[in-house]
């Protein structure tokens, strides 16, 4: 197994798989599918920063991923998907405008908050009934998404601390904590995703991140105009924003900086930036 560059001594006790390299990478998407399975956690790349990963349905699995992140239940992690498909097996009631969003921008940084299937086995934490959905664009997070179901994702980094563009960085939070490390190089953009909640009578811009307001309007003309949200909104979309922790040009674990990291690199609209953004 290769080492990140940057990594130090404490990569040597870790499973890190270079997936830059054809052979390597299929050996630790297995591991990491295997991992997975079996309620450990994954650090995998995604096309804004790097996020730690849950089985979503697996409640033990993504109480360990809120442990490790030093999180708590009111901050639940998103869900990162591999087809636009799976949007109607997890969420209800979606608005034709939400269908509009995800079909231009997905994959890619757009983070829809919808209401959750009440028929779904999972416990996420306090999300009160609805779930936050993305599809990354990055070739690596698919193909295991693709193999393994959604995963309940969050940015790679303990909350409060500047949020992984590096699996050495990733590696600097956690360590053993995780089971497999997916190194695909430098994660995507660095900004985290744009949160969108549609789970109210209007569309809510919940975070401004890798897509504006006018990107968003060019497509849902309704967003156009929206006021900022206020501080008194939705807990369970607070939660969502909040799960990214990020600060700008913070230093990360590997003496880097986040360059363009908007500071709540996390989950849901309050706390913590960890949402594999």
């Amino acid at each position: 197994m290769s080492r990140p560059s940057g990594a130090r001594e404490r990569l040597t006790r870790v499973n890190v798989y270079d997936c830059q390299d054809p052979a390597e990478r299929t050996t630790g998407l297995d591991e990491a599918v295997n991992a997975l399975g079996r309620g450990a956690l994954v650090v995998l790349p995604t096309d804004t920063v790097y996020g730690i990963a849950a089985d979503a349905f697996d409640g033990r699995a993504v109480a360990g991923l809120l442990a490790a992140k030093g999180r708590g239940r009111q901050m639940p992690p998103p869900v990162l998907v591999g087809t636009v498909e799976t949007l109607d097996g997890l969420a209800t009631e979606v608005p034709a405008v939400v269908r509009d969003l995800v079909k231009t921008f997905w994959p890619g940084p757009l983070t829809i908050v919808c209401l959750a299937q009440p028929s779904l086995a999972w416990d996420l934490g306090d999300t009160d009934g609805t779930v936050a959905l993305r599809m990354p664009a990055d070739e690596t997070a698919i193909a295991l998404l693709r193999r393994t179901g959604p995963l309940a994702v969050s940015s790679a980094n303990l909350s409060g601390q500047p949020s992984p563009h590096t699996a050495a960085q990733a590696v600097a939070y956690f360590g053993d904590k995780v089971a497999v490390y997916l190194d695909a190089g430098r994660a995507g953009g660095g900004t985290a995703s744009t949160i969108v909640d549609a789970t109210g009578e209007r569309l809510t811009i919940l975070r401004e991140g890798a897509l504006t307001r006018a990107e968003l309007a060019a497509v849902a003309p309704e967003l156009a105009e929206e006021a900022e949200p206020t501080p008194d909104g939705d807990a369970a979309a607070d939660g969502y924003t909040s799960s990214d922790d990020t600060s700008p040009n913070a230093t990360t674990p590997d003496g880097a900086t986040s360059d363009g990291v908007t500071p709540d690199g996390g989950t849901a609209a309050a706390g913590e930036g960890d949402r594999a953004r």
